[in-house]
């Protein structure tokens, strides 16, 4: 079932209602401005690779990749019903989270038709209850009845590797491991992880050596000695 969200973000990139829910190729695309054909993907990007293959044979595409920055949870009594109480989330998503789905996506991106936006949003997520079956219902026990966009706080496009090789921080060493990333980003190791593998798969770093049991990188193929 698609969610406001999901609709609003179409409306919002689509402008003319006429050009969403679009046939193209065998696929349904979400919306089309300007001859680009734009698919809203709030799920993983795995799920579309395929699709995105495809469609960069003979169209430019856009790949709008939503990220909750800030969300309101909205309790409902029952689905559908009155609301009882709203809190701000402690969940803060960011622009680096793109990370976690782009590394299922290194044979689409990059590609000279392709172009990858990020979106920062707010949302409201309306919850109801859960089934009832246990007789304690934990605070946890719900399922989500919708998700409606409040504002979009802020956007990022990528259309090359150099776009994406601008996140790194300017002061990382000529050669650099996980830990420097992790350390001069203010993430953990496991993030950095994710955003070396997928900069190595393609192309935007080069493994270089190694520094003990960690992978030495740089943005050239032979680093400084």
């Amino acid at each position: 079932m698609e969610t406001s969200l999901h609709r609003q973000l179409k409306e919002h990139y689509a402008v003319d209602a006429s050009r969403q829910e679009v046939a193209c190729e065998g696929y349904r695309i979400d919306a089309v401005r300007n001859g680009r054909l734009i698919e809203i993907q709030h799920g993983s990007l795995a799920a579309i690779r395929d699709k995105i293959a495809t469609l960069l044979e003979n169209h430019r595409v856009m790949v709008v990749k939503p990220i909750i920055a800030n969300k309101l949870l909205v309790k409902l009594d029952s689905r559908g019903g009155k609301e009882i109480d709203r809190r701000r989330s402690p969940k803060r998503g960011q622009l680096l989270d793109v990370f976690d789905e782009l590394v299922y996506f290194t044979r689409v991106f990059p590609h000279k038709r392709l172009a990858l936006e990020v979106a920062l949003v707010e949302v409201e997520e309306l919850r109801y209850p859960g089934h009832g079956r246990r007789r304690r219902r934990r605070e946890n026990d719900f399922q989500i009845e919708d998700q409606r966009l409040t504002r979009i706080v802020e956007t990022h496009r990528f259309r090359t590797l150099a776009d994406l090789r601008r996140l790194l921080p300017s002061d990382l060493p000529s050669s650099f491991h996980t830990g420097h990333l992790a350390e001069l980003m203010g993430i953990r190791r496991h993030v950095a992880q994710r955003i070396a593998y997928f900069l190595r798969e393609t192309g935007a770093i080069f493994s270089v050596g190694k520094q003990g049991n960690a992978v030495l990188y740089s943005r050239r193929k032979r680093a400084a000695a």
